[in-house]
């Protein structure tokens, strides 16, 4: 038993290592190389036979996914683009999954609606993890990351909805009531729980000043969320939605910087890997499910799987561009009447199917009978085909409809920079004037602080600044760790009062808070003991 559990950590993290670094050289999203080398290592005939259960998945793999997505969320951004977010994550969810259950049922008879509708289920909700990833690299609008990022967290709880209630009619008879009550008992008990559980961890944090602590507690949380959900009837994935966007959107209150700063890598390492490792265990399950694809012939699965792909990204397409009646709904919101159609045309065509799709597809039960290893290579066949399909045409055609604002980000940065390190110099006269600080150590933060604004200044004098402004400046005196606190946190003050009133966007209040974390002498004592 521990020699086959060894050969598969070995082909993961060989699988890993390599796509990582492949994808740094091609330039094309870790997302595809992942697909593509997961599936390949499947057919490696030394490797040992695969069969992921569901509950693994299930339990293991979708509670720390959904939650990192939710505690990250931009909320103001969020709450801008709250219209087209929810027709999103509801509607377009609903009716793909209606769309893609009545392909299933018509293309291969047998299968029942509900374990077509379970199906429909895993592979409407979009992963935005290689869309963005292109869209940000490229300098795309942010509000289309936005919408993309948001929708993806909440469609993630409203496919999980259908697919848990389908799941449920596999094995129990459901009248229309039934279904109803039992949605609304689902989404209800899940959302109460959500934000019970986040006010309560809130709290909890607040009180732990070590980081260490801090990322034991928040990988707890989301199982915290799930697990006691789903054993009481209630959504595991919504209120695990809920409680990481209570907490997440009250991180400043509740974090302390050097908890930040390791929680923040701490979460990326996690969520890459626990994504990656899906694609890999997907790829070597492939070789069971295909020796005998639910009794149907391989010339049936060839028609059906592209079928089922046309299906997915043509029903989004044609609601992106037949979006425009929905404005009437909120013709005041932003998010309705700004977005034209080369944005609803790149909208359309992002939404790309990934980690999600699979952890949702592999964990289809028995129940689904011989058809769930069919099922399962169609939705890996789905997530094959818009990864790979759609990712590498994503730059062109934002290109192509000159949506590209390469200098945007960088620019507002530099501003951000600039207004943080004025509120810092103003704060360290405060300090001078109050003999709260001797000359000698204002006059040597002074001088760091106008060096590195003045290379803040060059670059929005000439658009053309490459560094930080820190490189080559005296450290300060070894008695100023106070004055550097006060400074550190003036500017953290000036950056959470332009993100308020919407000057900086919530990637770069986060790309400044982690410089100025590397700065925080709380943070470096911490680091060093």
């Amino acid at each position: 038993m521990e020699e086959p559990l060894f050969v598969v950590f070995l082909v993961v993290a060989v699988v890993v290592l390599l796509a990582r670094a492949l994808a740094g050289r091609l330039g094309v999203p870790d997302a595809i190389l992942l697909v593509l080398l997961g599936m390949a290592a499947g057919f490696v005939p030394a490797l040992p036979a695969v069969v992921v259960p569901p509950e693994l998945v299930l339990l293991g793999f979708l509670p720390p996914l959904i939650y990192h997505a939710a505690f990250f969320t931009a909320p103001r951004e969020a709450r801008a683009d709250a219209v087209p977010i929810v027709a999103l994550a509801f509607g377009l969810t609903t009716l793909t999954t209606l769309a893609v259950a009545a392909t299933v049922t018509a293309l291969l008879p047998g299968v029942g609606w509900a374990a077509a509708l379970a199906f429909g289920a895993a592979v409407s909700p979009t992963d935005p993890v290689a869309a963005t990833s292109v869209m940000q690299r490229l300098g795309a609008p942010p509000r289309m990351v936005t919408i993309l990022e948001g929708e993806s967290l909440i469609n993630d709880g409203a496919a999980l909805t259908i697919f848990v209630l389908a799941v449920e009619a596999m094995s129990t008879e459901f009248t229309l009531a039934d279904g109803v009550g039992r949605t609304v008992q689902y989404v209800a008990g899940g959302l109460a729980y959500g934000f019970v559980l986040g006010a309560v961890m809130r709290r909890v944090r607040r009180r732990i000043r070590d980081p260490v602590s801090q990322v034991i507690v928040s990988l707890m949380t989301p199982y915290l969320a799930f697990v006691p959900a789903e054993h009481a009837g209630a959504s595991g994935v919504l209120a695990t939605v809920v409680t990481g966007f209570t907490i997440g959107t009250h991180g400043e209150g509740v974090l302390q910087p050097a908890s930040r700063l390791v929680g923040t890598t701490f979460w990326r390492i996690l969520t890459f890997l626990l994504e990656s490792t899906l694609f890999v265990l997907l790829g070597l399950e492939i070789r069971e499910i295909v020796r005998e694809p639910g009794g149907r012939t391989w010339g049936m699965v060839a028609a059906t799987a592209p079928t089922v792909a046309a299906v997915v990204i043509g029903v989004r397409l044609l609601w992106e561009l037949g979006y425009g009646p929905l404005a009437l709904i909120a013709p005041n919101r932003r998010g309705q009447r700004g977005l034209g159609w080369r944005q609803r045309v790149v909208l359309g065509f992002g939404g790309m199917r990934g980690a999600i799709t699979l952890a949702i597809a592999l964990s289809l039960p028995t129940a689904a009978g011989p058809q769930r290893g069919l099922l399962v290579l169609l939705a890996a066949l789905v997530v094959l085909v818009t990864l790979i399909g759609q990712a590498p045409l994503l730059p062109v055609l934002l290109r192509r409809l000159g949506l590209i604002e390469s200098d945007r980000r960088r620019t507002e940065t530099m501003r951000a920079r600039q207004a943080g390190l004025r509120a810092a110099l103003a704060r360290l006269d405060e300090l001078a004037e109050d003999d709260d600080v001797d000359a000698q150590t204002a006059d040597a933060f002074r001088q760091m602080l106008e060096l590195r604004l003045d290379r803040v200044r060059y670059y929005l004098a000439e658009e053309d600044g490459t560094g930080d402004g820190d490189a080559g400046t005296a450290g300060p005196p070894p008695n100023s760790r106070r004055v550097r606190a006060e400074l550190v946190r003036a500017q953290r003050a000036k950056l959470t009062t332009m993100y308020r009133r919407g000057k900086i966007g919530a990637e770069t209040l986060r790309e400044i808070s982690r410089e100025l974390d590397f700065e925080d002498p709380i943070v470096i004592r911490k680091a060093r003991s």
